[in-house]
């Protein structure tokens, strides 16, 4: 059976302020977070138009965290590992799917949607009554949920940060009842791993290490508000593909300097030399691009 938990994560925030913090978060976290090798490379960033959804974004990246997993799943799996994203945003309303081609029985898929409440919609996402029993629902506070020490940072810290542009925070206990404004992300992830002995396992480590990232992340989209607050949505696509640029000569640097090298790497390098056609990204509604309920894919927090 598929695990599905929804997450409910409240923002003080609006959900248009929303749509640019998190951009501006996604970037800036994906640079700082990679090193050594590891991180996230964007292969594709680019317009979609959908039958149903209308124009969004579709973004296409290789998540390189081979000595991020435990050691247990370190020894299954080889040190030339990353996880396939693929991203379909068609704000408020977005899809995620992650794919390792070295574990074709493990997938996640994440839905998404936006609204401007703390949470009190109980089927945003749509969910058949089937859907419904089999989900669990999940709220994140970003203030007072434990985070672990590593990740603590003061300044990112909801209960002590103000935002000086906004005059928003600090959040305290049992702000999401009260605060104005407020936002929900509703995010709708489901998880397959068929590997008799070790489907419960990794479904409960994924989950668990999904829920840290949106923790982390949210925590940063608030903190950081006065470095994004002003910006438009041509001014964050501006930034988000200079840092994407920069994390992937990161990522290139390491990997040239022997932090991380690979074969797989000599022939990427090799192929981009080649000339490359153009395509055009599949609608996540195709039958022969995002999966059904029964074979969809892994993990971005947005």
């Amino acid at each position: 059976m598929v695990l599905t938990r929804e997450y409910r994560i409240c923002m003080p925030m609006t959900v248009e302020e929303y749509r640019i913090g998190q951009l501006y978060m996604i970037a800036r976290h994906s640079f700082e977070q990679s090193s050594n090798g590891e991180g996230v490379e964007v292969i594709a960033n680019e317009q979609v138009n959908d039958e149903k959804n209308g124009i969004g974004q579709f973004t296409e990246k290789r998540i390189h965290l081979s000595s991020h997993l435990p050691y247990w799943v370190q020894s299954m799996i080889p040190k030339i590992f990353y996880v396939t994203e693929k991203a379909w945003n068609f704000y408020p309303y977005t899809i995620t799917e992650y794919t390792c081609s070295f574990i074709p029985k493990f997938s996640i898929s994440i839905q998404t949607r936006y609204e401007d409440n703390n949470g009190t919609t109980e089927n945003c996402l749509g969910f058949t009554s089937e859907e419904l029993e089999q989900r669990e629902v999940d709220f994140i506070d970003i203030a007072y949920d434990d985070i672990k020490s590593h990740h603590y940072k003061e300044a990112e810290d909801p209960k002590f940060f103000k935002s000086e542009k906004t005059g928003r925070g600090p959040l305290i206990e049992g702000w999401r009842d009260t605060f104005k404004p407020i936002m929900c992300c509703y995010k709708a992830v489901s998880i397959k791993f068929e590997v008799w002995g070790l489907q419960t396992r990794v479904e409960e480590y994924v989950q668990g290490a999904i829920r840290e990232i949106l923790l982390l992340g949210h925590r940063q989209a608030f903190a950081w508000m006065d470095d994004w607050y002003n910006m438009s949505i041509e001014d964050v696509r501006e930034y988000e593909r200079e840092m994407q640029a920069k994390t992937n000569i990161k990522l290139k640097t390491t990997s040239e300097n022997g932090e991380g090298k690979s074969d797989e790497s000599d022939e990427t390098k090799s192929n981009s030399s080649k000339p490359q056609t153009p395509r055009t990204p599949k609608s996540p509604k195709s039958p022969s691009s995002t999966p059904t309920a029964e074979g969809r894919s892994w993990f971005n927090w947005s």
